[in-house]
This record gives C-alpha cells, sequence and structure tokens, in this order.
C-alpha cells in the first residue's frame, strides 16, 4: 500500500535533512519530485497543485528557531499536509440507534458482500458487539448464498427473506434485530451504477425506511481518478457517511484516497488490507501519513498484538526467556501466537525507520515458515525441552518425520541456539545493539 509513493517521498525529503535553512532554491528541486510522485500515484492534478502551493507556502513562512533542524521542520510540514489531505481525523462510525443500522452501496463487484462480512467480524472482535447480516442483494445471482456461507465461516447471523422486495426485507430484518437485542444491523445492497435511476431510487427508498445512521460506500481502489466520479455520483443521490477503499493492499497506486475528501467531502472510515476476512482496518489520516513518510505506524502494530495475541501466555514466554528457560516448546507457542498477526512482512512496515534499517524489503516465505514449524512438531516433548540432546540419529529421524533435511535441522537448531543467547544478553543487561 503506498509503497511506490512512500518512496518517492521518502527519497525526495531524505534530501533536505543536511541543509542549514530553507530556501525557495534550495527546494524548488525537491518540491517538483515530491509534485511528480504525487501524479505517478494518480492523485488528481488540482490536489496535488493545492498540496505542494501549501507545503511550500509553510515552508518558506515557517520562522525556524536554532534549536530546530531545517530539514526535520519541512518533513513535519508534508506531514502536516498529508494528514490534512488524508481527511485530518479519522471518523469512527456512528452509535446512534438501537441497534445501530449501517447500509452498504456500491458498484457491482467491488467487493460489497465480503467487505460486510469483514465489518461485522471487525465490530464483533473490536467493539465486542452482536451484528446482525441482512442480504438485501436480491438481483446477482447467489449473493445470498455468499453472504450466508461468510456468516457462516464466521459464525454471524444472516437475515434474509430469498428474492423478494429489498425494501420489506430491510424493514423487517431491522424490526427482527431490535426484538432479538443484535447491536448492528448491516445491509448488504445489490451492485449498481450511480446513473441507474431506477436502482438508486430502490436505496432511497431503504433509506426511508430504515433511517439508517450510516451509509457506506464500498470502491475498489484500483479503480483510480474514476473512483471520484462514483463517490461524488453516489453522494448526489444518496447522503454517503464514509467511504470503504478495498485492495489497498494490492498494485494500487493509492492516488484515490489521497484525493477523496479532498474533492468529495466524504471520510474513509475503512481500508481493505488483505483477503482473509479480518483485513478490515479503520482508517485513520495521521497513521496513515506516518507510514507512507516511512514513520511507521508503531500504535497499530501494538493495536494488533493486542487483539490477537494471548496475554498470559505472552507473559509467561516472557517470563521464561528471562529466566534464560526458553526452550522450543515456547518457541513454537511464540510462532503460533505471531501467525495471528498476520503476515510478518506487513506488521515490520509498521515499525518506524524499517526502511533505514534495511527491514522493509524482506520477505518471509510462508513455506518457510511452515517448514520450521513441522521440524519443531517432528521433535518429542523431551527434544523440545531440552534440545541439546539432539544428536545426529535424532536429526535424521527429525528431518524425515518433518519433510525436511538434515540441514534445515541443524540450522533451525543453530539459530534457536543464537536467539537464546541473544536473549541471555538482554535479560543480564549487557546487550549490545550490532551497529
Amino acid at each position: 500500500m503506498f509503497e511506490s509513493l512512500g518512496d518517492r517521498l521518502q527519497n525526495a525529503l531524505h534530501k533536505i535533512k543536511g541543509y542549514g535553512k530553507i530556501t525557495e532554491e534550495n527546494i524548488s528541486d525537491m518540491m517538483r519530485e515530491i509534485r511528480l510522485a504525487l501524479l505517478e500515484a494518480d492523485v488528481n492534478y488540482t490536489v496535488v497543485k493545492e498540496f505542494t502551493n501549501h507545503v511550500k507556502e509553510k515552508a518558506l513562512g515557517e520562522e525556524v528557531a536554532s534549536s530546530i533542524n531545517p530539514g526535520d521542520l519541512f518533513v513535519k510540514i508534508v506531514k502536516d499536509e498529508l494528514t490534512e489531505l488524508l481527511g485530518g481525523e479519522s471518523k469512527p462510525l456512528i452509535l446512534n440507534g438501537n441497534p445501530t443500522s449501517l447500509m452498504l452501496v456500491g458498484l457491482q463487484g467491488s467487493g460489497k458482500t465480503t467487505t460486510i462480512a469483514k465489518l461485522a467480524n471487525y465490530l464483533r472482535k473490536k467493539h465486542n458487539k452482536k451484528p446482525l447480516l441482512v442480504a438485501c442483494d436480491v438481483y446477482r445471482p447467489a449473493a445470498i448464498d455468499q453472504l450466508k456461507q461468510l456468516g457462516k465461516q464466521l459464525n454471524i447471523e444472516v437475515y434474509e427473506e430469498g428474492k423478494k422486495n429489498p425494501v420489506e426485507i430491510a424493514k423487517n430484518a431491522f424490526q427482527y434485530a431490535k426484538e432479538n437485542k443484535f447491536d448492528y444491523v448491516l445491509i448488504d445492497t445489490a451492485g449498481r451504477l450511480h446513473i441507474d435511476e431506477e436502482l438508486m431510487d430502490e436505496l432511497e427508498q431503504i433509506r426511508v425506511e430504515v433511517n439508517p445512521d450510516e451509509i457506506l460506500l464500498v470502491i475498489d481502489a484500483m479503480m483510480g481518478q474514476d473512483a471520484i466520479n462514483v463517490i461524488s455520483g453516489f453522494h448526489d443521490k444518496l447522503p454517503l457517511t464514509g467511504v470503504i477503499l478495498t485492495k489497498l493492499d494490492g498494485d494500487t497506486r493509492g492516488g484515490v484516497a489521497l484525493s477523496v475528501r479532498h474533492l468529495t467531502n466524504v471520510p474513509i472510515k475503512f481500508i481493505g488490507v488483505s483477503e482473509k476476512l479480518d483485513g478490515l482496518d479503520s482508517f485513520d489520516p495521521e497513521r496513515m501519513a506516518g507510514r507512507i513518510l516511512g514513520m511507521g505506524d508503531i500504535i497499530s502494530l501494538v493495536e494488533k498484538a493486542t487483539e490477537s495475541i494471548d496475554e498470559k501466555e505472552a507473559e509467561k514466554t516472557a517470563k521464561r526467556m528471562q529466566e534464560g528457560k526458553f526452550d522450543l516448546e515456547d518457541f513454537l507457542s511464540t510462532m503460533k501466537q505471531m501467525k495471528k498477526l498476520g503476515p510478518l512482512e506487513n506488521l515490520i512496515k509498521l515499525i518506524p525507520g524499517a526502511k533505514k534499517m534495511g527491514l522493509s524489503d524482506i520477505k518471509i516465505d510462508p513455506k518457510q515458515m511452515a517448514h520450521i514449524e513441522a521440524i519443531v512438531l517432528s521433535m518429542t516433548p523431551k527434544e523440545r525441552r531440552n534440545p541439546d540432546i539432539i544428536k545426529a540419529s535424532r536429526k535424521t529421524r527429525i528431518a524425515n518425520g518433518s519433510g525436511t533435511s538434515v540441514q534445515e535441522v541443524n540450522r533451525l537448531l543453530q539459530q534457536f541456539d543464537q536467539m537464546k543467547k541473544m536473549m541471555k544478553q538482554m535479560s543480564s543487561g549487557n546487550f549490545k545493539m550490532p551497529f
């Protein structure tokens, strides 16, 4: 997400770090690079022009205190302007109703049905809410079955009445949710063009009947600048309260995210970050600006860990590390906990300064992780607790049992031994950073 744009902006900003002061002359080339980076990322030309003008005006108009590095000040100005461009402050979901109702709308193929399931999962996991999914897409073949299947996977109830009138289905579902104490009603509507008067009228009828607290437009980030026309078209017909951008994890330049709020005044509320059913994140402009500029997002990293990792298990492992008792049983447990956090490459990118440390380009092969897990699982409990007893014959047996080679078993044992030594140094306070 935004990787190409981030690289270009970071390279441009790096040039000003050594300047003693900010002048129109020494930032002109850099401003040109920033402008090109944004245009290549498919950011709207008007938005690019306004953004670069604001940055330049603020940079040249700032009185720089002697204690502040001009380069750091310029980076802060760019980050602040980027945050403002992305929407300024995050806009959380409205929590007015009892139950709160959300209607998802959008074009065909935008990923609405999968997104509504992700959103229900997010509300249950993040806010401990009881959501009800409502199948109002009565036109697309198998749309109802798809939603029911997703609901079954997540163990979230789906309300459906087959191919009946969507307005009546939404009305009945809302009443059902009130009677059965659901916290959220999530209405999945059929995909449609914003210029299709008949289908847009249907959405308006649902809106009048249910009076949803949120009307969220689901849009594919890979559409590029066409997305702006779609958002504006829907917003002219319906009072949109937010946008969910899908496929931001794909090969997208991300320009639409930088243009949406400024051009339509509709906030981005969520972004799709993976195809998995937990691959939906709330959108925070300041955090996103920090990620784009390589400053990391340690808050999101901590939130992901808090949601996914068993606290008691983590405390137990940490204590064993401190006592120097960390063994392969603990290692296996830690691996399983880490897998819950998602792809490690994505987590590494959230670490501040990851690019400077050469970590942002690390590719972790899931097969390699699976091999390591298979090797440890092929050991006996006694071997996991005391790896020193693993000699030649045991290594052969473990390699055969895990479908790997003796060399891979050796490599894992060596890496584990190095890790234990490092942990021992850290717990004793003698650890020195290798740079």
